[in-house]
């Protein structure tokens, strides 16, 4: 239905927590994966949330963050209106504060995640803070995720090599101090290719540290980062445990590539001359009897593949994590 700010996304977190469901947040860099995701998103009618780094950012500008972040926002303003769902936007792993007030003044995202976890606890303070206080100068609302605690692999050039987990009295400090609108906490998780079978997971912790915050009057969601190893039935189990939103861009960018190959393999004999014949790319196979067939080569082709397959995967997702049918913007 509409491209909507951080009050409608803040509407649909009240509703989630209280709901014991969660969004899952999405990372793009290019239209194909969003396309697919906001069709997904129709189809399982659920609200979405898209996500975008700033190395995202950078590849979508031709490696400037700024042009890339309008140039995706506008997009996603324009084809947000073909469908029947809320889409919001969220900067996923920012650091760079000169970026966040281009976003802030702005007002693209409807949240930004600002990472400042790998630095000690005040430093994580101080900065975290410093973001909600820019927020709260900005013409529209914008809301402020944070992270507490280190998640094991890299994320857009963040590298950690150990996990440390959220401790739930840190938690409630973090929150009280920053006046962060969500929490991302470390409970197991790991960024990258993982397997759910072989991670450290510990959702018990994910509850604790819920119960911690609302003993202190903090009805404040959860975010489980580096979840595309986590099986359904561990991705549902953290949706009762105060968990809002799940970050997904791993098995993204696996599905775009796979769904390529996929086609590409099938149709290998009409894209590559057979054994024997010369490889004449650059006369355009002028010369020969054979040519490509560009029912197969046109992007448009591979393009239209992709978008499928991630909308049957995000559907697939929002089911798994309850926000399936419980679109509020409709």
């Amino acid at each position: 239905m509409a491209f909507y700010g951080g009050d409608e996304l803040a509407n649909v977190y009240d509703e989630a927590l209280d709901g014991g469901f969660g969004l899952v947040a999405s990372n793009v860099a290019e239209p194909n994966v969003m396309m697919g995701l906001m069709e997904g998103a129709e189809q399982a009618d659920s609200d979405l949330l898209i996500q975008m780094s700033a190395g995202a950012c950078r590849f979508a500008g031709n490696g400037d963050a700024e042009a890339g972040l309008r140039a995706m926002g506008n997009y996603m303003d324009v084809i947000a209106e073909q469908y029947d769902v809320g889409v919001f936007l969220n900067m996923d792993h920012q650091t760079d504060m000169d970026f966040i007030d281009m976003q802030v003044e702005t007002a693209i995202p409807s949240s930004i995640m600002i990472d400042a976890s790998h630095e000690d606890f005040e430093e994580n303070v101080a900065r975290s803070k410093e973001v909600v206080q820019k927020t709260e100068q900005a013409d529209e609302e914008i809301l402020v995720e944070a992270e507490l605690g280190q998640i094991k692999g890299v994320e857009d050039e963040i590298v950690a090599e150990e996990a440390f987990y959220t401790d739930p009295e840190q938690a409630v400090e973090f929150v009280d101090r920053t006046g962060c609108d969500l929490l991302a906490i470390s409970v197991g998780t790991q960024h990258g290719v993982a397997k759910g079978k072989d991670l450290d997971l510990k959702p018990d912790l994910a509850t604790e540290i819920h119960e911690a915050l609302a003993d202190h009057g903090l009805e404040t969601p959860l975010v489980l980062h580096g979840s595309s190893g986590l099986q359904p039935d561990q991705l549902s189990d953290f949706m009762d445990r105060g968990i809002c939103k799940v970050n997904k861009d791993t098995r993204y960018q696996y599905e775009y590539t796979r769904s390529l190959y996929d086609l590409y393999r099938e149709h290998g004999d009409e894209l590559v001359p057979p054994e024997g014949v010369e490889d004449q790319r650059d006369a355009f196979f002028n010369d020969l009897d054979w040519s490509p067939n560009k029912d197969v080569f046109d992007p448009r082709v591979g393009g239209r593949d992709v978008r499928e397959r991630i909308a049957d995967v995000y559907a697939g997702l929002a089911e798994v994590s309850g926000s399936a049918g419980r679109s509020l913007y409709k």
